[in-house]
């Protein structure tokens, strides 16, 4: 078993289960579901370069993120918002940082699954 690195706080989504632990598990299953799913279909459209809806899916993605806790990912996500929700196209740099952003995310997705995935065990 891997151990836990704390990339995720949890604190927001306590607070809105207000202490049903029942409450809390179903919104931490949500987020096993959601957050790979709703993540592939981000780079989907950052590969397909459909930078319109890619702006929408990241912004949905906002508030389901609020629930794990990781400023980083958060971060990446919401420069991601920023640069694709403009009124004209991305240029090359601003597609250059979507694309280093979108690494970031992936590279701290599967950790941030395994810590749920470890709490989420422990309910």
């Amino acid at each position: 078993m891997h151990s836990i690195k704390n990339l995720i706080n949890l604190d927001y989504l306590k607070l809105m289960a207000d202490g049903d632990r029942d409450m809390e598990k179903v919104m931490l299953e949500m987020l096993l579901t959601e957050l790979p799913s709703e993540f592939d279909k981000m780079k989907s459209l950052q590969h397909s370069q459909d930078w319109q809806e890619l702006s929408k899916v990241s912004h949905k993605m906002k508030s389901t993120l609020a629930f794990i806790g990781n400023e980083e990912i958060t971060a990446a996500n919401l420069k991601v918002e920023q640069l694709t929700k403009q009124e004209s196209p991305p240029n090359n740099e601003d597609i250059i940082c979507i694309g280093e952003n979108m690494q970031i995310f992936q590279n701290l997705l599967p950790e941030v699954i395994s810590e749920l995935n470890q709490v989420t065990a422990s309910y």
